[in-house]
C-alpha cells in the first residue's frame, strides 16, 4: 500500500491562502470602478490576479488555483469590457454557480452524488460504495450541501445584478464565496469519512478472498 498522503480538497483548492486571495481580484475591482472608472478597475483585478499568481511561484506552492483563478479573473474582465458595466464582471460567476448547483442537485436526483463519484475516482474505489445505502446517503447530503450553496449564490446574486447593486454584489460574491466553502468543505470531509469506514472493510474483505492472498500473507 502507497504511503503517498493524497492531497485534501482544500489542499487542492490551494488551502485556505488560496481561497482568501482568490477575493482580492473583487476587492481590487469594486472601489478602483468607482474611483477611476472601468478599463482601470478591469486592469486592476487583471494586475492582482498575477499577483497572486507570481506570488505562488515564488513561494513554490501549487498554482493550479492561481492559473485557474487568473483565468476566471480574464473572463469576468472580458465580460465586463464587452458589456461596458462593471456589473458584468460578475455574471460569468452568477451563471456558473446556476450550471454547478444544477448538475450537484440532478446527480442527486439520478442516484450518483458527485462528492461521492469524484471520491470514488480518487480512492480507487471506483462506484462500489453505491450498494451501501448509508453510503450513498452521506454522499447525497453532501453533494446537496454544495447544490444549496452553488444555487444559493445564483439567485442572491442574480437580484443583485438586476437590480443593479454593484457594491453588494462584490458583498455578496466574498460574503457566500470563501467562507460558505468552507463549511461545506466540513460536510464533505464528515461524508467522506462515513461513506469510507462503511466502504473501505468490504473492500478488504474482498481484496482478502482474492486467489494467491493467503499465499501473499503467509509470505509476510
Amino acid at each position: 500500500m502507497s504511503d503517498s498522503k493524497q492531497p485534501t480538497v482544500l489542499e487542492q483548492l490551494g488551502g485556505f491562502s488560496g481561497l482568501v486571495s482568490s477575493t482580492l481580484p473583487v476587492l481590487a475591482f469594486v472601489p478602483v470602478n468607482s474611483l477611476w472608472g472601468l478599463t482601470a478597475a478591469i486592469w486592476s483585478a487583471i494586475a492582482v490576479a498575477t499577483a497572486v499568481l507570481v506570488w505562488r511561484l515564488v513561494q513554490r506552492t501549487p498554482i493550479q488555483p492561481a492559473v485557474s483563478g487568473f483565468i476566471g479573473v480574464a473572463v469576468c474582465a472580458f465580460i465586463a469590457y464587452r458589456t461596458g458595466d462593471a456589473k458584468g464582471y460578475f455574471l460569468f460567476g452568477i451563471y456558473s454557480s446556476l450550471a454547478y448547483g444544477a448538475v450537484f442537485l440532478a446527480s442527486v436526483l439520478v442516484r450518483y452524488p458527485l462528492v461521492g463519484v469524484i471520491w470514488g475516482m480518487l480512492n480507487g474505489h471506483g462506484t462500489g460504495w453505491r450498494t451501501h445505502r448509508d453510503a450513498v446517503r452521506a454522499y447525497d447530503l453532501a453533494t446537496a450541501a454544495w447544490a444549496l450553496v452553488f444555487l444559493a449564490r445564483y439567485l442572491v446574486q442574480n437580484h443583485l445584478y438586476d437590480a443593479d447593486r454593484t457594491g453588494w454584489l462584490a458583498v455578496a460574491r466574498i460574503g457566500m464565496g470563501w467562507p460558505l466553502t468552507a463549511v461545506v468543505l466540513l460536510v464533505t470531509l464528515w461524508a467522506v469519512r462515513r461513506a469510507d469506514r462503511i466502504v473501505e472493510p468490504v473492500v478488504t474483505e474482498q481484496d482478502a478472498s482474492l486467489p494467491g492472498s493467503e499465499a501473499r500473507r503467509d509470505d509476510d
